[in-house]
């Protein structure tokens, strides 16, 4: 759950890299709450306004978190509109060091998650 909240807290950061478990965790629970708030939506017959309402205020959020996840292996943030490759390049492990983005996020210890 702390990924998922650095991830927010980041909202329309789109410089610098993301770690597999920020990205993933990300995706995780964004997963896990729209399929609760589609769930709660249909029980209160509302339909699914309450998870598009949440769709729209992650929207920002998870394509920032994308283009950082891209950004960690070497890649420009507009290889996370190739749907196969993109979703290859989220599981591959990242740079180690330094790239042209910015710091390993494995070095960087204010980003760690104890």
């Amino acid at each position: 759950m702390d990924w998922y909240l650095i991830a927010l807290k980041k909202y329309a950061e789109f410089n610098g890299r993301s770690r597999r478990s920020e990205y993933w965790y990300f995706f995780l629970f964004n997963i896990i709450i729209s399929f609760g708030l589609g769930f709660i939506g249909d029980m209160l017959r509302i339909g699914d306004i309450l998870s598009n309402v949440y769709a729209l205020a992650v929207l920002i959020p998870s394509i920032a978190v994308g283009i950082r996840r891209m950004h960690d292996v070497d890649k420009s943030g507009w290889y996370i509109l190739i749907p196969i490759y993109s979703l290859i390049l989220a599981a591959t492990e990242g740079t180690k060091g330094d790239n042209q983005y910015g710091p390993d996020p494995k070095e960087n210890s204010d980003n760690q998650v104890v």
